[in-house]
């Protein structure tokens, strides 16, 4: 008797534990359909939470493994981070547009990743698209590059300080959702890169 119970149960233990896991994936899809549309309304949390059930569940797709490490702390720290960061950028884009005594510098630049993760890199590169001055123009999945356009650069010292704050981004991402080895590995490139490694 006690061998068919076992197998709903341990059945109901998978389905939770993967539910649990692909927990912080859902949640995100529903922040990114109101970053998206720039509104933190009940209406933007109902229907970003229907495109997350469409998505997910009509749109068969393989499942996103998750490295199911959740840093709260580090997690609040990137949301900080990314509104100071939001307006900050509003505010540097606005200045650039209303100076008519020249155009704002621009280019498109390669930033090497640290971590090979898909979920990581797409998160890092919506993070960087989503702040004002900056947009994702292409990837390289096997080389983990991110190409960006960014505006207000005039010098290499731009350049490799926009390069810096994505990296910065990656990082921040990975602190707070990365697994163990991830982090030990952005950790080792973040001392390399103080230590003047390039």
């Amino acid at each position: 008797m006690s061998a068919p119970d076992a197998t709903p149960r341990s059945g109901k233990r998978l389905l939770f534990t993967q539910l649990w896991r692909q927990l912080p994936f859902f949640v995100w899809l529903i922040a990114l359909w109101m970053l998206l549309w720039g509104q933190f309304t009940w209406v933007a949390f109902l229907t970003g939470l229907i495109a997350a059930v469409f998505v997910t569940r009509i749109f068969r797709l393989p499942p996103v493994e998750l490295s199911g490490r959740v840093n709260l702390l580090f997690g609040a720290i990137f949301v900080f981070e990314f509104l100071v960061a939001l307006v900050r950028g509003s505010l540097i884009v606005a200045a650039q547009v209303l100076d008519f005594r020249r155009q704002p510098g621009a280019a498109i630049i390669a930033v090497p990743l640290v971590t090979d993760d898909d979920l990581i890199m797409t998160h890092t590169g919506v993070t960087a698209s989503l702040i004002p001055g900056s947009l994702i123009v292409d990837t390289d999945r096997d080389r983990r590059i991110l190409y960006l356009h960014i505006i207000g650069v005039r010098t290499a010292a731009d350049v490799e300080h926009q390069r810096e704050a994505v990296r910065r981004w990656e990082r921040r991402i990975v602190m707070a959702v990365g697994s163990r080895a991830q982090v030990a590995a952005v950790r080792a490139d973040a001392a390399t890169r103080a230590g003047g490694g390039s």
